[in-house]
């Protein structure tokens, strides 16, 4: 299945907070954050299981633009969930 993404707006007082509920929400492949010109300022691939301290150099690199960058959009790549399927009780 391919990837889908979505994108939020965002001032720069509210993009850390932002990025940290999007990568506890799971399912994330890929964060990009764009300037309000929509030039890309990081582009960031997750991997499934990156969480802690494998996070903590690009979250400190997020509030550094979070502090420069007063508006621009954050997009997220997420994976697509396989439905499972349910087991049959006959």
């Amino acid at each position: 299945m391919s990837p889908r993404t979505e994108e939020f707006q965002f001032s720069g007082d509210t993009l850390l907070a932002k990025i940290k509920e999007v990568i506890r929400a799971g399912n994330i492949r890929r964060i990009v954050i764009r300037n309000e010109e929509g030039k890309a300022l990081v582009d960031i691939p997750l991997t499934a299981g990156v969480v802690g301290a494998l996070l903590a150099p690009q979250l400190a690199a997020i509030g550094a633009i979070a502090a420069l960058v007063i508006r621009g959009t954050i997009m997220i790549e997420k994976e697509d969930q396989v439905p499972t399927a349910k087991a049959s009780n006959s």
